[in-house]
């Protein structure tokens, strides 16, 4: 018999959520590496005994859905008999439950009570270095997800309670950066082991029935909420191609009917020789980003709200690659099919939906010796950059896309304490462009100065050729890339490299790009001009050409 009490089943769903919080903050004390607990490149999650999202913590956007298809991938691996309360998994290879890439890892444990499996707790952490042809496991330059870092093909790293010692021999002796690797791993442990007990008590004191109830209910409600937002947007079919940086085009069709969202892939280019493919399942990841953004409440992700949409994809393709593809930076087709889909409806839909963004993690790999230490460093960093002007507002300036909408840059004091570098400006790209009666937010300007000899720089950026989009006649935004700006005074501009050798004295510049944007420059207000030349944000002969502006407050 289902428990009909509103007010307890509100309760179990609330501290669901508030247990998956707790694992976040677990993870973000107690670990390693910067890029976790400083930019929180991580997430958690509670499944169902089933594997269906029950509930999802803080963290990057692009992980909340990921965690799910990896229990399934346990659940798909493991007879149920096989799999016990003292078990721990590991995974973060695409093609065995890891999503995304291989600096990815998601660790896994199932919850007991009353000798019934009742959930699985679950949580995902970028690590600095899992081996691979290049520091920091990502090169823009593999062609196999050989070259790419050791592969975790979803196995057991805990059997009755017991550290399986030598799964941990090999996790560290196939990274440049082991204890940094182990201090993040036991990190991610303690979160499990955090969730589990919670989730034991929670249900030992509503009992186990009534704790099933409650997701059960919640799924049902995430369901309720997507379909209400489909339904409140205009029916109908939408296309559009889009040019890509390196000569390629994307393609996407979406469907807007009865409450569905159906997403069709099928024409996408066949799977590619670089790392930029992604997993059907990190595919379906994007297309979920971007039903959460209509739904616009991060915080009730779960299961139930991708039960009304459907996504078409072709084996073999870029979308939905085959072993053994690589798929290193499988983050730069994410987002771009995130803002495929997002100018899709937006070009149909202007009147709800804002300009394109910088749309890109813009990944930043530097490392070698550090001057002070003498050990190997990496610095991975996701770069932040502006968002495109919408109906009513300007675009914010340095957001982080999509993606990695819950994170944090990192800061400059840090990066120079635990980096071998120095950071010698942050400040808003001052660069001219996205236009529009509600102009396009600001990107970022970064210069890190190199301290040691045979250093090197790897990035991973888009939007550096085609910019981001204007709406209703607004302008495009600028472009992402670096320079590196040599001792000598040369310099040289990157966006797609890996292994760039730098030395002392040598400053690598992190340009993000301008957002787009929204509605006809003439259109901005007198007011506004004047407060953007006042911020700087507008230069007086970009304003007087692009916003016919004159200094005698007339036009």
């Amino acid at each position: 018999m289902k428990t009909q009490d509103p007010f307890t089943l509100e309760i179990i769903q609330n501290s669901l959520r508030a247990i998956s919080d707790e694992m976040f903050s677990t993870i973000g004390k107690t670990a390693m590496s910067p890029i976790i607990y400083e930019v929180l490149d991580m997430a958690t999650a509670i499944t169902d005994a089933d594997g269906e999202l029950a509930s999802a913590g803080s963290g990057i956007p692009a992980f909340v859905g990921a965690l799910d298809k990896s229990v399934r991938a346990i659940l798909d691996k493991y007879p149920d008999d096989a799999i016990r309360e003292g078990d721990i998994y590991i995974t973060n290879d695409p093609f065995y439950g890891g999503v995304t890439h291989l600096n990815d890892v998601v660790l896994i444990k199932p919850v007991f009570a009353d000798g019934e499996r009742i959930a699985w707790v679950v949580n995902i952490a970028h690590w600095n270095d899992v081996g691979g042809k290049s520091p920091g496991s990502m090169s823009v330059d593999a062609n196999e997800i050989y070259q790419e870092g050791i592969r975790i093909p979803a196995v057991k790293l805990f059997s009755n309670d017991e550290l399986i010692t030598s799964v941990m021999d090999m996790l560290l002796a196939n990274s440049r950066m082991p204890d940094f690797l182990e201090g993040d791993l036991w990190a991610q442990i303690s979160a499990l082991r955090v969730g589990n007990k919670r989730i034991k008590a929670l249900a030992g004191k509503y009992g186990t029935a009534t704790f099933r109830d409650a997701i059960q209910g919640y799924l049902d409600f995430g369901e309720l909420m997507a379909a209400r937002t489909l339904k409140a947007l205009p029916e109908g079919e939408y296309t559009l191609s889009e040019p890509q940086d390196d000569g390629s085009e994307l393609s996407v069709t979406i469907q807007v009917k009865a409450g569905q969202l159906i997403i069709d892939l099928t024409q996408a280019p066949d799977q590619s020789d670089s790392p930029i493919n992604i997993s059907r399942d990190g595919t379906l990841l994007a297309c979920q980003m971007a039903l959460m953004g209509l739904i616009g409440d991060r915080e009730m992700a779960n299961g139930g709200c991708f039960r009304v949409m459907q996504v078409k994809t072709r084996p073999g393709s870029l979308y939905d690659v085959k072993a053994p593809g690589a798929c290193g930076i499988y983050f730069e087709t994410m987002i771009r099919l995130n803002d495929l889909i997002w100018r899709a409806l937006a070009e149909n839909m202007s009147e709800h939906l804002p300009a394109g963004n910088f749309s890109s993690i813009c990944a930043t790999i530097m490392g070698g010796t550090h001057p002070d230490t003498g050990k190997h460093y990496s610095i991975i960093e996701p770069e932040i950059g502006g968002w495109g002007g919408g109906p009513g507002g300007d675009g914010a300036n340095a957001m982080f896309c999509a993606m990695h909408g819950d994170t944090f840059n990192c800061p400059a004091e840090v990066a120079e304490t635990r980096y071998g570098v120095t950071v010698g400006q942050m400040a808003l790209n001052p660069e001219d462009g996205g236009a529009g009666e509600f102009r396009g937010g600001k990107g970022i300007v970064i210069d890190y100065k190199i301290r040691s000899d045979n250093s090197f720089v790897t990035c991973a950026y888009t939007r550096s050729v085609v910019p981001p989009w204007g709406l209703k006649e607004g302008h495009n935004g600028t472009a992402n890339r670096i320079e590196v700006i040599r001792d000598d005074g040369s310099s040289e501009r990157y966006a797609m490299a890996t292994g760039i050798n730098v030395n002392t004295g040598d400053t690598v510049r992190v340009i993000t790009a301008n957002g787009a944007g929204y509605g006809k420059p003439e259109n901005r207000s007198q007011a506004a001009i004047e407060q953007d030349l006042k911020n700087g944000y507008v230069t007086v002969e970009y304003a007087r050409s692009v916003y016919g502006f004159n200094q005698s407050g007339s036009r």
